[in-house]
């Protein structure tokens, strides 16, 4: 199910955002890039609409992923 980033609030959806950045470990080629970066990216594709809020009721966890991938 698609979480609405709207309504969780800003201080929570950074948390879920920072949580998601560190647990991914992505490589990000040559030059590293600081966790405020990273989660200021995660952020702009939520609101773009290129990633979404998913919670998983099989798992009780909410994740991140490319909106292309979501088979709701």
């Amino acid at each position: 199910m698609i979480i609405p980033w709207q309504q969780i609030a800003p201080e929570t959806l950074d948390n879920l955002i920072e949580s998601f950045v560190l647990r991914e470990g992505t490589d990000y080629g040559e030059q590293e890039r600081s966790l405020a970066q990273k989660v200021a990216d995660v952020k702009r594709q939520l609101k773009q609409g290129d990633a979404v809020l998913v919670w998983s009721e099989l798992h009780e966890t909410v994740n991140i992923m490319p909106r292309t991938q979501f088979k709701g």
